[in-house]
This record gives C-alpha cells, structure tokens and sequence, in this order.
C-alpha cells in the first residue's frame, strides 16, 4: 500500500519574471510552459528505516518505509508560482525527511547558502536568487507526453539536472525524478546490493507514473547520471515497457555491467560519456577493460557520444549553477556549457525519434556533430544499428505461435545455433508445458514436453509429463509409450505405474 502526500515541499521565494530565467541551456525551449510538482510519498513495500538507529541505539519512531520524494517536471498551461534556484536546492532539505519543522528548514537553508558562499564568494546570492524555467504547481497542458524517468548518480539529488528536465519538459514531456538512496540511507557503497534500491525506485515511479493524467506510458525512456545512469540499464532489462535509455558517463562497472543480460537490453541507447582516459588513468583506476556493455549490447540501437570538453561531474547541470569557474580544468565553463547545450540537444532528439517517431529527430541522429552545433573537436559521435533479435523465451514463444508448437524441437535448434547462449531449463520447459495444460491445450503441451525429452533426454519427470499431455489429448498409445520409458529412467515413479495400471 502506498501512501502519496502531495504536501509542499518547496520553500519558495517566489517573485520575479522568468524572462531572466537562468538556465544553463540556451538552446531554444519547446512551446510548452513548464510546471513543476513536489511529491513526499512512500514505497510501502520495502523498508527504509531498522528498528534501532544504528547511530544512536535507540528506538525507530515514526515511519519506516521507503521515502521516495518525487519532483514532477511537466508540460504545463500558464499559472504557477514562477521559482527560484533556491526552490531546487530546498528539495534536498526534506528528500528522506519528510516531517522536517520549519525551524529545521531554516537552518537547513543556512546551511547550503553558507557552503555556497565558500565556494563562490558574493555570486552565490545571485546563483541561489535567479529565476529558473519552471512555475510550481502550474495547471497541467491538456494531452498526454511521453515519460522520462530520471535516475539520479550515487549520492546525487532528484534536481541535479533541473535544467535539463526542465527544457525536456517544455518540448512535450513528463520528466520524474527521486533522490539516490542507499538501502537503509543516504551513504551507497558500490555494491550490487546497493543499486538495488535505486533499481527499485525506478520500478516504483514507473508504477506511480500510471496515476498520472498527462503521462503517456506507451512512450518511455529512462535517463540517469553515474551510478544512476548504470542502474537504468538494469532497469531496462528487467522491463520492456521502458523504450528508450539515456546512460550520461554511467557504465564504468563492468563488474556489475556484466549480470545484465543483453538479450533483454533491446530499447535504444544513447551514451554519453566524458572524455576518454589514457591507459595509465585506466591502469591507476583498476578497471577491468576486457568487457564493454556498449560493444555487447548488438540487440539495441547504441549511440555514443564523447565530450572532449567534459569531466564526470559536468554532466549535471548542478555543477553548472554551484561549481567555482576554476573547476573545469583545462576548458573553460563556458566552453562546458557549450558542450552541455549540444548534448541537451542530442536527448531531446534521440527522445523524439524514438518515442515519438520523429524524422527530424532521426534526421538529427545521423549527422555529424558539427553539423548539429557543436563545436570541431569537441565532440566525437559513433553510431551502431542493429538489425538483430535476440533469441529470448517470449521470442521463441512467437515463432511457435506462428509456425505451430509442432515445430518446438527444430525451432528451438534455430534458436540456439542463432545464440548459443539461449537455452531453456528443465524447470522452464514444465512450467510453459502445464501452463499450456492449464489452458486446455495438451496437443501444444505434448510439443513442450517433446522438447523437455530431447533436451533432457535422461529425466523421467519429462517422459511423465509427456505421457500425462498425450493421455490428455486422447493419444492413448503414445502416451503409455512415454509413461513406460519414465519408469526405465525411474522404475520408483508412482505416478507412472498407476497411469498404466490403469486404475486413474
């Protein structure tokens, strides 16, 4: 049971035009105004909090479940409250505190303007001050948009990438993002244990995002940043209603990359990644370099980008809004944003070829770079198309739908001289073959379980269950022919025995 609290979680200081809006992309916005919404609701499937705090030793109080604050960028109708950057950075004060006092906010609030000041002298006033793209709780656009799904980087916060969400938002989609959270926490170890949580909230606001009047969920992509932009994949594979990915610098696991299964990662990538580092940087990293996610996704249409001016933080447009100018090394921050701009551009097209079956956007997909306003050199593009389908057991269903399960055995030696990886287990194969039962299907059940002896050819279970499909359909000597060769492999099985004693 979930229980979703719409309650105000900005503190907004909310005055001004958003024709000085600051965002840090100034490619142009699409026709929409853009609203935003701020969700405080749990997932009451999984815990968040232990019984005794593990830092005080005392007892938990209050809610234990998963919090997971979402932030709602929309295409919207005129109205709002027109907000500030200071709005964005409020949000991080009540991410997995939902009860937080005013007080608290207050100091919490303090807080950030001072580490901000640190960093920025007297600027940070005007950063934190300036008006950005979107209007809270501004009335919903009539119609329905395509969902973006938004995967924060370990440790990041559900706004790091405000700007860009908000320029999605007003080309036509609905963009939601939740904070990166560990298990029990904010800390993330890197550990598969630890994308798990993430993995989970993508999986819950793909849920959530059903409620949702203006969310068009035939149409849906998943974008993440870092360990975000890892965790999406997983996602991804695990569910096929996700159409598209957007990974920004977010494979560089190949540990975990490799217990994603790539016959199940078919929806088109886009990758974006920072600049290439020198065999040395790699050595001194320890990364394992003999597998790459990119090179064995074949089943996917993979777009990669490298953006030469880029480290991994550039990618979000946070660092954009709070990083001193003497952070970005060698290029300067306006040569960064430059390349940001691109990159915007870059998902926005990618987003509407491929959920919106745009031919500009696949138009855009296939020049260069530079014919697309980056700067030379700047940027280096790297196309694959693929034109394969995995062998997979709902594909291996099809074919037999289409050519009759009578061709089960010849099928499936197709399928597997196609992939050798492609198998299907014992467990597998008597579950499809009484599911079919279920259904009042023995003749297709026999072909299953047909199969099931072949591929097994010493496991009695098989030569049972056959017998009991034949019998089923009326194929009497066929199915004391199966029953008899069960209890060879097994003269102990009873049930065989009883079937050609005839007593059942």
């Amino acid at each position: 049971m979930l229980l979703a609290r719409v309650g105000c979680a900005l503190i907004a200081t909310c005055v001004g035009t958003h024709a000085m809006a600051q965002n840090v992309i100034s490619q142009a916005f699409g026709g929409y105004p853009v609203g935003l919404r701020v969700i405080q609701q749990y997932d009451r499937s999984r815990e968040y909090k232990r019984v005794i705090d593990p830092i005080t030793g005392t007892p938990v109080t209050g809610e234990r479940s998963r919090p997971v604050q979402t932030l709602i960028w929309y295409p919207a109708a005129k109205g709002g409250t027109p907000l500030r950057y200071r709005d964005y950075m409020a949000t991080r004060l009540k991410e997995t505190n939902f009860d937080a006092s005013p007080a608290e906010l207050q100091q919490g609030m303090a807080a950030q303007a001072a580490a901000l000041t640190l960093k920025l002298g007297l600027r940070a006033e005007t950063v934190m001050n300036a008006p950005v793209l979107a209007s809270r709780d501004a009335p919903i656009a009539a119609g329905r948009y395509p969902v973006v799904i938004y995967a924060a980087g370990g440790f990041g916060f559900a706004d790091e990438n405000a700007d860009l969400a908000e320029y999605l938002a007003s080309h036509g989609y609905v963009v939601i993002a939740s904070t990166s959270l560990g298990a029990h926490g904010k800390p993330i170890g890197y550990d598969m244990s630890d994308a798990e949580p993430q993995i989970g909230d993508i999986e819950f606001l793909l849920g959530y995002a059903q409620s949702l009047p203006d969310a068009d969920m035939s149409h849906v992509a998943v974008l993440g940043w870092s360990w975000g932009g890892m965790n999406n994949l997983f996602a991804a594979a695990r569910d096929s209603r996700i159409g598209a990915l957007i990974s920004l610098d977010g494979t560089r696991e190949p540990t975990f990359n490799k217990l994603i299964d790539v016959r199940r990662l078919t929806a088109p990538w886009l990758y974006i990644s920072r600049a290439p580092e020198t065999i040395p940087q790699i050595n001194r990293s320890e990364v394992d370099t003999s597998f790459s996610l990119l090179n064995a996704a074949k089943y996917a249409d993979v777009y990669q980008l490298t953006l030469y001016p880029f480290h991994h933080p550039d990618m979000a447009s946070q660092r954009q809004h709070e990083a001193d100018p003497s952070a970005y090394g060698e290029y300067s921050k306006e040569e960064v944003r430059q390349t940001y701009n691109v990159g915007a551009t870059y998902i926005r097209n990618f987003l509407d070829a491929y959920l919106k079956g745009s031919k500009v956007g696949f138009a855009f997909l296939g020049r260069q770079p530079v014919e697309n306003g980056a700067a030379p050199h700047t940027i280096f593009a790297e196309t694959h198309l693929s034109n394969l389908t995995p062998a997979t057991r709902e594909r291996f269903a099809a074919d037999l739908a289409h050519q009759g399960f009578g061709h089960a055995v010849e099928a499936y030696n197709a399928a597997h001289e196609k992939d050798l990886s492609f198998s299907l287990t014992a467990q597998d194969l008597k579950g499809w073959g009484y599911a079919l039962m279920q259904r009042q299907r023995p003749g297709d059940a026999s072909a299953i379980f047909t199969l099931w002896t072949v591929l097994y050819p010493r496991d009695w279970d098989a030569f049972d269950s056959l017998g009991e499909a034949y019998e089923a359909a009326g194929n009497r000597s066929a199915s004391v022919a199966s029953y008899r060769q069960s209890l060879v492999l097994n003269p102990n099985n009873a049930n065989a025995t009883t079937h050609l004693s005839g007593s059942k």
